[in-house]
């Protein structure tokens, strides 16, 4: 079975899609532009790439080891699935609401698609 990473259908997270240093997360949060409900907390800033790109930062007070993936691997496919449909290129770090109990992919991906649509009005309001 092939890897699937050539034609139209492809939704590959790939390096260029993620947010890897300190500075670019720090970048993030010193934009001071967050949104949240009651499963994430995005913060967001617009950057000069043609397309989105996703920070993680999902700490220990989320659960064990197992929870923390899990919560990851959730919001990397929420995003995965989405970033198409952005209209903004955005630099997005994304974090599990503290307290919020493992949610279904399908409120995950929910959860991101709203706070990131707006995120995009708060920032084209300025």
């Amino acid at each position: 079975m092939g890897t699937g990473t050539s034609g139209p259908g492809n939704q590959r997270f790939p390096k260029s899609a993620r947010l890897r240093s300190p500075a670019e997360f720090k970048k993030v949060f010193d934009a001071r532009q967050r949104v949240a409900d009651d499963v994430l907390l995005v913060f967001g800033k617009e950057n000069a790439w043609e397309h989105s790109r996703l920070g993680l930062s999902v700490s220990r007070r989320v659960g064990n080891a197992v929870v923390r993936n899990r919560w990851k691997r959730l919001i990397r496919e929420a995003f995965r699935k989405n970033r198409a449909s952005f209209s903004l290129p955005l630099d997005l770090v994304v974090l599990p609401q503290k307290g919020a109990a493992l949610p279904t992919a399908r409120q995950v991906e929910e959860s991101l698609r709203r706070l990131v649509k707006r995120l995009d009005a708060k920032i084209r309001r300025g």
